[in-house]
């Protein structure tokens, strides 16, 4: 169910609220590619709700345009949202999904997507969280200024247009901590609304890598 969010400046987003099914484990902050708070990305929460997380997917660019969700083909409207949302925002934003779950109790962890995978990456440096993930994180150059304080999984494609292999050697030397696992797959291969993308078995293998990551360092 779709809940209003504080955040601590006082900006009020809105925040998608998956329950957990059965015993509740931890909490998981889903981070949206460019394109918003999609559909698609609501089943990614109930995929993972079903392995006894709750999830909670902010809405990011709702300081940009609120309800912004863009179709999948419109690139332009999409990279034009991330654009003009300022990264410190963003973390804030995060962050108040990070909490409201916390407040509940136990653990939480961060898995992103395109856009969102940087800003795991980003949340598992600068944020209050016990774990990140990041599925094909896009801008990972820009966040190799700061140490990991926190396990933090990786997920490429070897054939991605968007993460070419050198940023993520460098990321990988800059951030010695990070696990990382490439695939024979390009650009949003686990987003099953976008088949010219999708690689059904990348994307089985990656979410079962993170199933047994999120096992590790959050469940209870």
């Amino acid at each position: 169910m779709m809940e209003t969010l504080p955040a601590a400046d006082g900006h009020k987003l809105d925040c998608w609220f998956e329950p957990p099914v059965g015993t509740r484990r931890g909490a998981i902050v889903i981070l949206q590619e460019i394109f918003g708070l999609t559909e698609q990305l609501k089943g990614v929460a109930r995929k993972y709700a079903a392995l006894g997380y709750e999830v909670a997917i902010p809405a990011l660019f709702d300081r940009v345009e609120r309800g912004a969700v863009v179709d999948f083909n419109d690139f332009d409207r999409a990279r034009a949202l991330m654009m003009a949302s300022e990264l410190s925002n963003t973390l804030t934003d995060i962050d108040a999904a990070a909490r409201a779950l916390s407040a509940k109790g136990g653990k939480v962890g961060v898995i992103g997507f395109c856009w969102g995978g940087g800003l795991a990456l980003r949340s598992a440096q600068c944020l209050d969280i016990a774990a990140g993930v990041s599925f094909y994180g896009t801008r990972i150059d820009q966040y190799l200024d700061k140490p990991l304080h926190t396990p933090f999984l990786a997920h490429f494609g070897l054939s991605d247009g968007h993460v070419p292999i050198e940023m993520i050697e460098d990321a990988k030397a800059a951030l010695p901590g990070m696990e990382v696992h490439m695939y024979e797959a390009g650009h949003a291969f686990a987003n099953e609304a976008r088949p010219s993308a999708y690689v059904e078995a990348a994307a089985e293998v990656a979410h079962a890598r993170t199933a047994e990551f999120l096992a590790l360092n959050i469940a209870a």
